[in-house]
């Protein structure tokens, strides 16, 4: 469940978070797209402004295309400024060997970035009043240690507060249906020890979002993989985003396949290479194809349009939350830094007087983030099928081209 780390990236800083936490911010709660701030300070520039740096031809561009140029970079960046298009840029082959290039229709493979749709799916129930936050674990499920099903809460597993570890996984298992997946993370979520009390920062532990999936399950009847794709994916018409199966992967040529470098210094088609692991120490030998789907709660595949589309209008117009339970999911709830904090399965952060809110995840051969800007109504997207990809850095330069602040820098 865990795969947030890439070669040239504080690779702990990104398990802990992901998002702004790989731009060296770890975050900071914040309204929804298009909420106005209350008495926060001002934004600092208009809101309708097109920043230079933001525009084609503008530095965040020359930056992308120079990477693209000396090979460090394959995939897609995008800029949205209420809901138009500035910038779209797309290097680099999706499939090397069918000689299939990346562009904005390209699926990429999101890991870590695509957990916050669970937290998305519980807050659609509790909206409903199927769910209450406060509610434990033991509420809906079974088979849970005593400890874990009476204590731990929802609003703890999706705070990232459970005090839960995250039981080892089996990288090397090459998985052959959803059904086996399934079952093997339901036992495995049921696993987890208790180690520290609820209410106590964990350390990115894989059961936090796999629970969560559980309880969408058990509330709704249907798979995790199936109430997403039709409750968030459908209604925000994401039609090139979905929990593609590995064969689906293999076959459709809107899917970016995943290249990882091995020690050697080579690069192996992840999906065509089960046989092949990263060097990485952080996920030594892991191999994201070898998953016939994503496990619930995590990963998923997305096009950069489709992230727009349910970042800069599905959370801040009812489409998939109505506006005070977006800012639930947004909200400040732990803090993380000076300018920083966790809100719910990701981090916000204050970025020269705004809020930026952000996720980023990175598997063997990909990388994904996004962004969103809410006092102005950008979205920025960062889609990449290669390992030699200075990550932190492009979403560096991203938070600099849009808000001209340095992230990290804080202020307001």
């Amino acid at each position: 469940m865990d795969s947030d780390s890439v070669r040239g990236i504080d690779r702990r800083r990104l398990l802990g978070w992901g998002g702004l936490a790989a731009a060296g911010v770890v975050a900071a709660g914040a309204p929804p797209v298009g909420a106005q701030p209350g008495h926060a300070a001002p934004a600092p520039t208009a809101p309708d402004a097109i920043p230079p740096d933001t525009r084609p031809g503008g530095a965040y561009d020359r930056y992308v295309a120079k990477l693209a140029a000396e090979d460090k970079f394959s995939g897609v960046v995008l800029l949205s400024h209420r809901g138009r298009t500035v910038l779209s840029r797309s290097y680099g082959m999706a499939d090397r060997e069918k000689g299939i290039p990346n562009h904005k229709g390209v699926a990429f493979n999101l890991s870590s970035a695509g957990k916050p749709f669970g937290a998305v799916a519980i807050l659609q129930l509790a909206q409903q009043g199927k769910v209450k936050l406060s509610d434990t674990v033991g509420t809906y499920l079974t088979g849970f240690a005593k400890e874990i099903a009476e204590q731990v809460t929802i609003h703890h597993l999706l705070s990232g507060t459970s005090g839960l570890n995250s039981p080892e996984e089996d990288l090397q298992r090459i998985f052959q249906s959803r059904e086996e997946v399934h079952e093997f993370y339901e036992q495995w979520a049921r696993q987890s020890k208790q180690v520290a009390p609820p209410g106590t920062p964990t350390d990115h532990a894989g059961s936090e979002v796999a629970i969560p999936a559980l309880i969408v399950e058990a509330v709704t009847g249907k798979t995790y993989w199936n109430y997403v794709e039709e409750h968030i994916f459908g209604r925000c018409g994401m039609t090139g985003t979905a929990f593609y199966t590995r064969p689906q992967w293999l076959t459709d040529e809107h899917i970016a396949h995943s290249y990882m470098r091995q020690a050697d210094g080579s690069v192996v088609d992840a999906v065509r290479n089960l046989d092949k692991g990263s060097p990485d120490p952080y996920q030594l030998g892991k191999n994201p194809g070898r998953l016939f789907i994503d496990a619930p709660g995590d990963g998923g595949f997305a096009t950069a349009p489709d992230l727009v589309r349910l970042f800069a209008h599905a959370l801040g117009d009812g489409t998939v939350l109505e506006r005070p339970w977006a800012e639930v999911l947004t909200g400040a709830k732990i803090p993380h830094g000076e300018h920083s904090f966790g809100a719910y399965t990701m981090p916000t952060s204050i970025v020269n007087g705004q809020w930026v809110i952000g996720r980023a995840g990175v598997n063997p051969g990909s990388a994904a983030s996004w962004n969103i800007y809410p006092y102005t109504g950008w979205v920025g997207v960062i889609l990449s099928n290669c390992d030699r990809v200075p990550f932190r850095e492009i979403i560096q330069r991203e938070i600099q081209a849009v808000t001209g602040g340095s992230p990290g820098g804080g202020g307001g």
